[in-house]
């Protein structure tokens, strides 16, 4: 199961890409748990310093903007 976790203070950036994450996820297959990580100092100890971002199994995937479908399905595989 992969860990996915959207990092987000909850702008409408980050709901989308909570969003998009999930579809993306249902599109591959794959068994996730998704957690919303709001908490600023949560988010800075991953080293992300622009939102939105994403961390699959504990690495940053993706910071500071929204990804197109297939680039997203591409980075949970």
């Amino acid at each position: 199961m992969k860990k996915l976790q959207v990092l987000g203070t909850g702008c409408p950036k980050c709901k989308r890409l909570t969003e998009l994450t999930e579809q993306a996820a249902r599109a591959v297959g794959i068994e996730f748990e998704l957690e919303k990580v709001t908490d600023i100092n949560r988010i800075v100890d991953f080293g992300v310093m622009t939102t939105p971002a994403l961390v699959v199994d504990g690495e940053v995937k993706l910071a500071g903007r929204l990804p197109n479908a297939g680039e997203l399905e591409a980075m949970l595989k």
